[in-house]
C-alpha cells in the first residue's frame, strides 16, 4: 500500500467515527508514514516511567501528555510539541493503547497541526481475555522497532 493510500484509509477511519483530526493509523501504517514522509514525527505521549520500564521507540519524540507521577496534565504539552514538530508535517501520536494519543491528536489539531494522527492500539495494544497487554495488537506485537532498558543496558526488540 502506498503512503497516499495509507493516509486515505486513515482519513476514512476518522470520517466514519467523526474524529476531529486527520486520521487513525494502525501501528504498521504509522511506521510506514513515519519512515516515508519527510518531516513526519512519531510523538510518544506515554510517561517517563513507561518509557523507562516498558520500552522506547528509537527515534520517536518523547513528550508526556500526562506527567508521572500523579497523571497530571502536562500544561506545556502544546508549546513543547511546537518546539519539536513542524505544523505542516504529519504528527503521529502513540501511547500505551490509543487513548492518550487520541487526546494528543485533538490538541495538536486545535493548535493548528494540519496532519495530526492517532496510532490505534498504541505501544502495548488492548488487553486480552486474561487482562494482559502485548498479546493483542500494538506496536510491539506488530514487530516494529523498540528497545527496553535492563539495568542500564539496552535490549533491541522488534
Amino acid at each position: 500500500m502506498t503512503i497516499t493510500e495509507i493516509l486515505q484509509k486513515a482519513a476514512e477511519r476518522a470520517r466514519q467515527v467523526g474524529l476531529p483530526y486527520s486520521g487513525a493509523l494502525t501501528p504498521a501504517e504509522a511506521y510506514e508514514v513515519w519512515r516515508g514522509v519527510p518531516g513526519a514525527q512519531l510523538i510518544d505521549v506515554r510517561t517517563r516511567a513507561e518509557w523507562d520500564y516498558v520500552g522506547r521507540i528509537p527515534g520517536a519524540v518523547e513528550l508526556e501528555l500526562l506527567t508521572y507521577p500523579g497523571n497530571q496534565r502536562n500544561t506545556a504539552f502544546v508549546p513543547e510539541l511546537e518546539s519539536k514538530a513542524d505544523k505542516a508535517a504529519p504528527v503521529l501520536f502513540i501511547c500505551r493503547s490509543g487513548g492518550r494519543s487520541h487526546h494528543a491528536a485533538m490538541l495538536a489539531a486545535q493548535a493548528g497541526y494540519s496532519a495530526s494522527y492517532n496510532v490505534l492500539e498504541g505501544f502495548e495494544g488492548d488487553r486480552d481475555i486474561h487482562g494482559h497487554r502485548n498479546t493483542t495488537g500494538g506496536w510491539r506485537v506488530a514487530g516494529l522497532p523498540w528497545t527496553q532498558s535492563y539495568g542500564g543496558r539496552q535490549k533491541a526488540e522488534g
